[in-house]
């Protein structure tokens, strides 16, 4: 299920910047295909993969070494699990999208409320659509650690 307020502001957050994410992931995209306006690094351990459009990167190492080429504001970590799992704690900040109404999942962002690094320093009000109730939370992280 998906909201198109909230693909809308991935949108205008994402475009021309660098989005990282995960081989599953980039699956679930239209077609099986990099987003457009963005460059897409696709990090998977399978060493034959390859995206026209997006760069495969197959270890944290050479993940790392990449992204220390970027501009740090410029990076953009989309998902999925394993992929917020490894570079979360690298991150300053998160926009996080927070569904008010339960819907049946079966992934789901790391909760930052949880995590003491992490502060809320931004909430949006409370939208509705499609009988969804969410709002956006801005987080800060406290402790960001260096590629």
């Amino acid at each position: 299920m998906s909201i198109s307020a909230d693909l809308r502001r991935f949108r205008q957050l994402t475009e021309g910047r660098v989005v990282i994410l995960g081989r599953k992931t980039l699956e679930t995209f239209p077609g099986g295909r990099p987003l457009k306006n963005r460059t897409n690094i696709i990090l998977t351990t399978n060493p034959d993969f390859h995206a026209v459009g997006a760069v495969a990167i197959h270890s944290e190492q050479a993940l790392f070494e990449l992204l220390r080429q970027y501009p740090r504001e410029s990076l953009c970590v989309i998902g999925g699990a394993s992929v917020y799992r490894l570079l979360l704690p690298y991150c300053d900040t998160a926009r996080v999208t927070k569904t008010l109404t339960t819907v049946p999942a079966d992934a789901f962002f790391p909760d930052l409320d949880a995590m003491e690094s992490w502060r809320v320093c931004a909430q949006s009000e409370i939208f509705e659509e499609n009988g969804l109730r969410f709002r956006y939370d801005d987080y800060v992280n406290l402790t960001p650690r260096s590629f």
